[in-house]
Parts: C-alpha cells; structure tokens; sequence
C-alpha cells in the first residue's frame, strides 16, 4: 500500500503511442514529509504517516504544532497513514516526490465524491419514474412509487432505495495507467476520471 497524498488539479488530454486521443486527470503528488514513523514494537504494527501542503501556525492546534516539529516542518492540511515500508526504510523529516511512481505503470487513487446534497430516487438510484402523465395525474413522474410494504410486515424494510443524501462518499478508482510523470513539477497524468472537484485531496496507491 505504498503511495503518496495528492490534489486533484483538472483534466486534460494528450496522444498515447497508438495515436488515440485520451482524457487524463492532472494529479499533483507530493512533496509529502514523513511525520511519524510507526513500528511494531512501539505502535503495534508498521507504517509511515505522511504531511501534504504547509499551512499557517495560526491556523494549526498547538499540539498539532509540536508533533510536526518533531518532523522538522511546518504544519500540515493533509495527513495520511501508509502501510507497506520496512521498517527503516523511510526516517522522520524525510521527503516523498511523485518519483515515487517513476517504475509503475497502474496506481489506485482513493478520494471523496462531490456531494449532491438531497435527491430523489431518479437521480440517487437511477429509476425511470412511474410513467406518463395521462388520467389526471399530478407530479408524480419522479416519485418513487409503492414500497412494497402491506399490512404485513407494516413497515419499510432496511436498506430499502429512497431519497436521501447522495454524494460525499469515499470511492476509488481503480488501475489507472499513469500516462505522463513530470518529475520536476511533481505532476502525475493518469488516465480517466477521479473522484472529487478540483483542488480536492486524494490518496494515490501504488
């Protein structure tokens, strides 16, 4: 589970060696600082915790001051745990670029979705609506329709598809071919979509 904290910056597109025209998404990934290294012995399991993007003292909790002082670096926005360095392989205040990927061809990149606030079930769950609007029928061709539900057993089943909050969810996308690295501006192209707007936090996996 090795990888890097990253931002979201856009989209763009670019020729592939075949010749195709395909739409990337612009990842910046990285400079990430080590901020804790955790070990067995002490933590009970092994893995790194990384900082992304420098922000304000002000706008830090004083423990949170002191804790990256032990890294030797500012305050962090982002902060992230990773699995899958060795033990000794990586030391406090050490820094973390989008060379980390120079050697892959695929990574995963996790985010959170944008949120669409409350929808009803056409747009939330995809169904088609009741119909038509003949027979005097009034605003009912979005409506969910009957729930199934009788005199037995009187009442809505869990997990039954309703309105309700759609968006905002952690989601991953999966085996992205990485298109492009461009090393000296930490830039990642990978291709397709990735969750989240622009200017969002993403955790990219190799």
């Amino acid at each position: 589970m090795q990888g890097l904290i990253g931002k979201k910056i856009g989209m763009t597109s670019l020729f592939d060696e075949n010749g195709r025209y395909v739409a990337c998404t612009v990842l910046q990934a990285g400079p990430c600082v080590v901020t804790q290294v955790k070990t067995k012995e002490r933590d009970g399991y092994s893995a790194i915790q990384l900082g992304f993007e420098d922000k304000k003292e002000k706008h830090a909790t004083k423990p949170e001051i002191g804790h990256f002082k032990k890294a030797n670096t500012a305050p962090k926005r982002k902060v992230a745990e990773f699995t899958g360095y060795e033990e000794g392989q990586l030391t406090v205040g050490e820094s973390l670029t989008v060379e980390v990927f120079r050697n892959d061809n695929w990574v995963d990149v996790r985010g959170w979705s944008k949120g669409k606030g409350f929808q009803g079930v056409v747009k939330r769950h995809g169904f088609s609506g009741v119909g038509g609007v003949t027979h005097g029928q009034h605003n009912r061709g979005r409506a969910p329709g009957s729930l199934g539900a009788s005199s037995f057993p009187s009442r809505v089943m869990p997990g039954m598809r309703m309105a309700g909050q759609h968006g905002n969810k952690k989601v991953m996308s999966i085996s992205m071919r990485i298109m492009k690295i461009m090393e000296k501006d930490n830039m990642l192209l990978v291709k397709g979509s990735v969750p989240g707007p622009k200017g969002s936090y993403v955790i990219i996996l190799k």
